[in-house]
């Protein structure tokens, strides 16, 4: 059991950008993994294409880096092979939202019971700053020279309208906020996502961390995150002094893998091979 984040450490020193968002995202999952206990005997990890993906050089727990957009499916696999493991997804906006983005609405639709960590900086900064669909219409960038002309996604409004069943929003400079959140989704039973506010120091200088120190709220007891129109309607806000943090919407239902009768009986990875001679099948056919 994880008993110190520094058990947590890898030999590999960290590549981010000074002033990466990217170190509270770790520096919160190191300190939830401490304190729920999570090593390499119940947890894994996953992660897409992106700056966001170092993150598993850097967390000393079981790991696998997919292809670009594919973490969610990946992560499913795993949940599926042996349900008992906490599961966390690592993937960038881009790798989510665009190449990802069959991906997270099938995943929310089916209620898979894993927890997906979305680096939400708006922007593709491993390649170097093209718009992604996070970037607000009119945000120019090396792909948008000049002007982003499309509208950006809302990953908030978009789980909850393919299902999730937990969806809420941190700012990563609030380390011990999003430590709290991080827990809370995983332990809820279902598909969960948390939307990371995560500037990108280098290549984004719209959504910066002052931006986001003057812009967000907390959402309070006021907020019955139960309620779906409620909290499509808080999804829905975003400007200067009105972007809600915190738990938008959580609601109870059965999950994918709870509606397997197969896992019922125990996980699949606990259950024995049977050899069984295929000869007399094959013979037939040759």
């Amino acid at each position: 059991m994880t008993k110190t984040t520094e058990e947590l450490l890898t030999p590999v020193n960290c590549n981010w950008c000074t002033g990466c968002g990217n170190f509270g995202i770790w520096t919160a999952f190191k300190k939830a993994a401490v304190e729920k206990g999570w090593d390499n005997h119940n947890t894994a990890l996953v992660a897409g294409i992106g700056c966001h993906g170092h993150i598993l050089n850097f967390l000393n727990l079981s790991s696998f880096e997919g292809l670009h957009g594919r973490a969610i499916p990946v992560a499913s696999g795993i949940k599926l092979a042996n349900h008992k493991l906490n599961v966390f997804v690592f993937t960038g906006d881009g790798d989510c939202l665009s190449e990802g983005g069959n991906h997270f609405i099938h995943a929310a639709r089916r209620n898979q019971n894993i927890t997906v960590i979305l680096h939400d900086n708006a922007i593709y900064g491993l390649t170097t700053g093209q718009t992604s669909p996070r970037s607000p219409k009119g945000f120019v960038s090396k792909s948008t020279p000049f002007g982003n002309i499309e509208e950006p996604l809302n990953p908030i409004q978009l789980a909850m309208a393919a299902g999730a069943t937990f969806v809420a929003r941190a700012y990563e400079g609030d380390i011990e906020h999003l430590k709290e959140i991080v827990i809370r989704a995983n332990a809820h039973r279902g598909f969960a996502v948390i939307d990371v506010l995560q500037p990108c120091v280098t290549f984004n200088k719209l959504y910066t961390h002052i931006f986001y120190q003057e812009n967000i709220y907390k959402l309070g007891r006021e907020h019955d995150a139960s309620k779906k129109p409620a909290a499509l309607q808080k999804a829905m806000e975003w400007g200067l002094k009105k972007i809600p943090v915190g738990v938008i919407y959580e609601s109870k239902a059965p999950s994918y893998e709870e509606q397997i009768p197969l896992l019922k009986s125990g996980s699949l990875v606990s259950n024995k091979i049977k050899k069984r001679d295929l000869t007399k099948l094959f013979s037939k056919y040759v």
